[in-house]
């Protein structure tokens, strides 16, 4: 417990965040986040921040050392896709019960997990996770890992970060620690080459980064690892050996980015594949770090014309859209890097952003919506469901743009509402990307559903009032006889 705690102390001392240099001791042993509170971890503990980190990558058994919950609880947290194993899907745990934390046999059923999975997988390597339970029982995962090891010969990697040490966000960056401890480093490449990048917090969600790296193929940039989206072990475990890497979500490595730097030196920028500056701003800075550490500067010439051609055929393709969509207004309802770069490629087509939560963004992230926006009135940082609900049903916003959580609250305000978050099931990153983004916002604004929706019901319609024309004796006489037949009884009939 005491190495984990320091662990905490290391990640919330974050040289590289600008804020975290300007504060006191105090305050930056606090870090960034929120603390938890008891018993409301549907927002995110340390432990599914960490499974979100490692679980994308696909060819390593990933083990919960805890009760069933907590591996039912985190196991599809993130849409990201594998163009190979299928490992990382399969879901593996202790299953501790009461009855093994009374009797104390924790260590020794981690430990027989551990050769039931290289028995029955035979993987690359095996990520056991500490939970709650196993961390307060005193569970020494650490030394079962090391044993284990050296009995099995694999790598076997701990990563410490039970729910309640924090947030989310530690656990992200506890899991690039453990990356960086037991991972990074452990193999040499052979094949290494003065184009190689890593891309760090790409979780490759919808296939997302396939996307992009067709663009770095045509430039002849290798992605020695994308961590942790559509990864594999050893692609990580030579992640070291490349030039030059850009981090797409500061909030989750940050701390993994920047102990690379100062290890092997390899420098790195913060970028966003969404949009279409943005997706040509991230290519230039990469080619130009690779050029300051010692590439060919011609790739600097083929990268710009590789954007020109890139964004010719975007545009065009978006062309068809923006008279349909040019002062729609959009409410995002997300965080992150989303919150400023989707706010950017919106506002490149004309389109309207009237609100965009941070609440999971950086300050940087917040400065960044700051200088797009030109105002702060459009900045929340977290909106109530009943505040949502009268934005949209006063029609402040023709669509909203946010995750699964939220959907229902537009939809009962009979809004367009566009899943944007993990749980899409559509790629938006790079050029096409974008288009596609446009597409789906256009599909849903204009989809005839919602004029059909939005009608009044039958019966909140006032009846029309029908002029009387005037009858003929044929038609009175007939009148008059369902009149009487109307007066008669069932006795009446009966006497008859």
């Amino acid at each position: 417990m005491s190495s984990l705690r320091a662990k905490i102390q290391d990640v919330f001392n974050e040289p590289a965040c600008e804020q975290n240099r300007g504060k006191d001791a105090k305050a930056r042993n606090k870090g960034c986040s929120k603390p938890l509170t008891p018993g409301a971890a549907a927002g995110g503990c340390a432990f599914d921040g960490a499974k979100i980190v490692l679980q994308p990558i696909t060819d390593v058994a990933h083990l919960v050392h805890g009760p069933l919950a907590c591996e039912g609880n985190s196991w599809d947290n993130r849409g990201a896709a594998s163009s190979g194993p299928t490992l990382w899907r399969t879901s593996l745990t202790t299953d501790l019960t009461e009855l093994d934390v009374v009797m104390g046999q924790g260590e020794r059923k981690l430990f027989k997990a551990i050769r039931e999975i290289k028995e029955a997988y035979g993987p690359p390597a095996i990520f056991v996770y500490s939970t709650c339970v196993t961390a307060l029982i005193g569970d020494d995962i650490e030394a079962v890992c090391k044993r284990a090891a050296e009995k099995f010969g694999l790598a076997v990697v701990p990563v410490n970060a039970p729910g309640f040490v924090g947030s989310k966000n530690l656990g992200n960056k506890l899991a690039g620690e453990a990356l960086l401890e037991h991972v990074i480093g452990t193999a040499e490449p052979d094949d290494a080459g003065p184009y190689d990048i890593n891309i760090l917090g790409e979780f490759n969600l919808s296939g997302e980064f396939w996307l992009v790296k067709p663009l770095l193929d045509r430039l002849g940039i290798r992605v020695r690892a994308c961590i942790p989206g559509d990864a594999r072990y050893v692609d990580i475990a030579g992640a070291h050996r490349a030039r030059a890497a850009m981090v797409v979500c500061s909030t989750a490595l940050i701390n993994l980015a920047r102990k690379m730097d100062e290890r092997w030196d390899i420098p790195f920028f913060e970028g966003s594949f969404y949009g279409i500056t943005d997706t040509s701003d991230a290519l230039r800075n990469i080619a130009e770090l690779l050029v300051k550490q010692g590439a060919d500067p011609e790739i600097l010439g083929r990268t710009e014309a590789l954007i020109a051609e890139e964004e010719a055929i975007a545009w065009k393709k978006l062309a068809a859209y923006q008279p349909r969509l040019e002062g729609k207004r959009v409410l995002l309802n997300t965080g992150g890097v989303k919150s400023w770069s989707v706010v950017h490629a919106l506002m490149e087509i004309g389109i309207e952003i009237v609100g965009t939560s941070v609440k999971k963004s950086t300050v940087e992230d917040k400065q960044r919506i700051k200088q797009i926006l030109k105002d702060d009135n459009h900045i929340f940082d977290q909106m109530a469901p009943r505040e949502l609900y009268a934005m949209l049903s006063e029609h402040k916003a023709d669509i909203m743009l946010s995750g699964g959580r939220t959907q229902f609250i537009a939809l009962k305000a009979k809004t367009p509402w566009l899943d944007i978050n993990q749980e899409r099931q559509h790629p938006y990153a790079g050029y096409h990307g974008m288009v596609e983004l446009v597409r789906q916002i256009d599909l849903a604004i204009h989809n005839p559903i919602w004029r059909q929706l939005r009608k009044p019901a039958p019966w909140d319609c006032q009846p029309a009032v029908r002029q009387e024309l005037p009858r003929t004796k044929s038609e009175t006489a007939t009148l008059h006889v369902v009149q009487e037949f109307a007066g008669t009884t069932a006795g009446d009939f009966g006497d008859r």
